[in-house]
C-alpha cells in the first residue's frame, strides 16, 4: 500500500509521543541537523507535515497536507520551541495544484498564504526558487529533512535530516519497487538507499524539501514502507512549469 507520508495529529499529540520516545532515535538512516541550519523548515499542525518557506507570506507544502490551519517557522526541538526564535501564522488560504490527483499522486504541491508576513531573523529565512530547476541524475546526492516518523516508529522532537540517492525512473517502475502503482512519472523524483544502508522519508515528512546541490528540486510526497532499500521515497518534481504555477499563483494573490 502506498501512504502518504503526512501524520494527522495535532502537535499536543505529537509532543506526548516524543516524550515516550527514546532519546537520539533517528530519521531513517539520518540525523539531528545542527540548530537552524535549515531556516526556512516550516512545521505544520493538524496533520503534522513539513514545509519550505519560499517567500516572506508563502509556504510550499503537499497537497495531501489538508486541513493545515497553523504554521510554527524557526523550530528546532518540539517541545522545546523558543519565543525567541520560534514564528507562528496563521494559514489565510490554502491553494493545492489545481491539477492535483490523490489517487495517481501526481501534482502533489499545495502553497499555504499566511496571515501575515514572517520576519526574516537568523532562525526564519526565506528559500528562494530559481527559474529552473536541473532534473536530478541516478546516482545524484541529494539531502531531505522533517519531523517525521524515526527508526523507532515515532515522531522525532527535533529537526532531522538524511542524505538520500536519486533513482532512475524506470527502475523506479520496475515490479522490485512501484510497478506502475502509481506510475512515477517525469513529474516526481524517486529517491532512498544507495543500495547499502536505509536512507528514507517517513509519515510526518510530508511537505518537507528535497535539496540537490542547496537548490530545492522537489517536495517530500509518498512512500511504501519507511526505510526499505528497495521502495524510495517519491518527491513532487519541482520543474519549470512548477515554477512557474508556483510564482503565477503568488503573484495573482498580491493583486
Amino acid at each position: 500500500m502506498v501512504f502518504p507520508r503526512e501524520f494527522s495529529v495535532f502537535i499536543a499529540c505529537v509532543v506526548l509521543l516524543i516524550v515516550q520516545s527514546s532519546h537520539g532515535s533517528e530519521i531513517i538512516g539520518g540525523k539531528e541537523v545542527q540548530p537552524h541550519s535549515l531556516p526556512f523548515m516550516a512545521l505544520m499542525e493538524s496533520p503534522y507535515c513539513g514545509g519550505i518557506l519560499i517567500d516572506p507570506t508563502w509556504v510550499l507544502t503537499a497537497a495531501h497536507c489538508v486541513n493545515i490551519k497553523k504554521v510554527f517557522l524557526g523550530v528546532h526541538s518540539i517541545k522545546e520551541m523558543k519565543k525567541d526564535s520560534t514564528q507562528v501564522r496563521m494559514v489565510k488560504r490554502l491553494v493545492p495544484h489545481p491539477c492535483y490527483d490523490a489517487t495517481d499522486k501526481v501534482n502533489d504541491l499545495m502553497l499555504l498564504k499566511l496571515d501575515k508576513p514572517v520576519k526574516q531573523t537568523n532562525t526564519v529565512k526565506v528559500l528562494k526558487l530559481g527559474n529552473t530547476v536541473k532534473d536530478p541524475a541516478a546516482g545524484t546526492n541529494c539531502l531531505v529533512a522533517g519531523w517525521g516518523k524515526t527508526n523507532n516508529g515515532k515522531m522525532s522532537d527535533v529537526l532531522m535530516s538524511v542524505n538520500v540517492t536519486v533513482i532512475d525512473r524506470v527502475k523506479c517502475n520496475s515490479p522490485e519497487c512501484y510497478g506502475f502503482k502509481p506510475v512515477i512519472t517525469s513529474s516526481m523524483i524517486c529517491a532512498g538507499s544507495d543500495g547499502k544502508k536505509s536512507a528514507d522519508t517517513c509519515q510526518g515528512d510530508s511537505g518537507g524539501p528535497l535539496l540537490c546541490n542547496g537548490a530545492l528540486v522537489g517536495v517530500t510526497s509518498f512512500g511504501k514502507k519507511c526505510g526499505d532499500k528497495e521502495k524510495p521515497g517519491v518527491y513532487s518534481f519541482l520543474s519549470e512549469k512548477q515554477l512557474k504555477w508556483i510564482k503565477t499563483t503568488m503573484k495573482k494573490s498580491e493583486i
